[in-house]
């Protein structure tokens, strides 16, 4: 095989040809920019699957529904056939009940519809912080001030961010503004809601002899903060959107650790030997004080509209020094034993 014809240049052996350096490459670290927002992991799927169960429970209670019709109307026949003053008091029972139906099934509508709500407006303040999308961004301004435009609880809160109308700021600045003014007010009321409902269920746990006792007022009192928290941020609790705002808050739990979390921090208090000082039952209640304030902060990450950049360690520290000094006192207070 034979090769291409070539030019060559000779030199002489007195001049070397210069050597090609190598550029010297620099490895620099990319320099920190601000955070960005995280929304809270609350669907434990992405994929939505066609579900027998939902086909299921929803045919089962179009069945009981008939069924209760049906047995109404037939009650309300026989009332007439017997008397039609009794029918008329019959029908109008009746009337009432569906009534009274159709309020409970649009409250608990209009609960989800909230709870979706504001799972979209965190999705969408995200979206306009990570990219600095003034589009977005005053969009969502204009969704916030609709949602607590109603309330006259932040009247003041609101008229305090609104006079600031004229001055020159971008959507994506105005909306932490909107989150300085307005939330982090609402944040300090979330944590000491979370804080009394702690010492509650620590309190519960320690005088309650019987376990089941014990998961009954611990589940209720958990719930009932969910539903406060969730009226805190904007939100309208119903019974079922409580039951998916708890479903959604322990997924948050699950994807981001928190109950591992909560674990740690005992540690660290028992290291400390605080636990060990009080009793055994106070020990069992200030861990479930502690998972009750961990299950607060998880739901203040769904509930809020504005995803919040503040680490949630600090606080929940915060929260266990308060259960801790509040067993203390307990022990001071208490009688002693000659």
């Amino acid at each position: 095989m034979t090769r291409a014809p070539q030019a060559f240049v000779l030199t002489d052996d007195d001049e070397k040809p210069k050597s090609r350096k190598n550029p010297k490459i620099e490895i620099v670290e990319d320099q920190p920019t601000e955070d960005l927002i995280v929304l809270p992991s609350t669907s434990s799927s992405t994929s939505r699957r066609f579900r027998w169960s939902v086909i299921l429970v929803t045919a089962i209670t179009s069945l009981v529904a008939m069924w209760a019709g049906l047995a109404i109307t037939q009650l309300v026949e026989s009332f007439f056939a017997r008397n039609v003053y009794f029918g008329w008091l019959a029908f109008g029972l009746a009337a009432l009940a569906v009534l009274a139906a159709a309020a409970i099934i649009v409250r608990e509508i209009w609960g989800l519809y909230r709870l979706n709500q504001i799972e979209n407006l965190q999705e969408k303040i995200a979206r306009s912080l990570n990219l600095s999308d003034n589009k977005l961004a005053r969009s969502a301004v204009d969704d916030l001030e609709a949602l607590y435009a109603s309330r006259n609880d932040q009247a003041w809160s609101l008229k305090n961010y609104r006079s600031h109308d004229q001055d020159i700021i971008d959507p994506v600045d105005r909306l932490k503004l909107l989150d300085r003014i307005i939330l982090q007010p609402m944040d300090e009321q979330a944590n000491r809601l979370i804080a009394k409902r702690a010492r509650r269920v620590t309190l519960v746990t320690t005088v309650t002899p019987i376990a089941a006792l014990d998961i009954l007022f611990v589940a209720s009192i958990n719930l009932g903060m969910l539903r406060e928290l969730a009226s805190l941020y904007g939100g309208r609790p119903s019974t079922i959107a409580t039951l998916r705002l708890a479903r959604m808050v322990m997924t948050h739990l699950a994807v981001t650790g928190g109950l591992a979390l909560s674990d740690n921090l005992i540690q660290h208090v028992v290291g400390k030997g605080l636990l060990g000082r009080l009793s055994a039952r106070f020990g069992e209640g200030a861990v479930n004080g502690i998972l009750t304030s961990r299950i607060g902060l998880a739901a203040i990450d769904v509930c809020r509209p504005i995803p919040s950049t503040k680490p949630n360690r600090e606080t929940l520290g915060k929260l266990l020094a308060e259960i801790v000094r509040f067993g203390e006192k307990d022990d001071k207070d208490a009688p002693s034993k000659s």
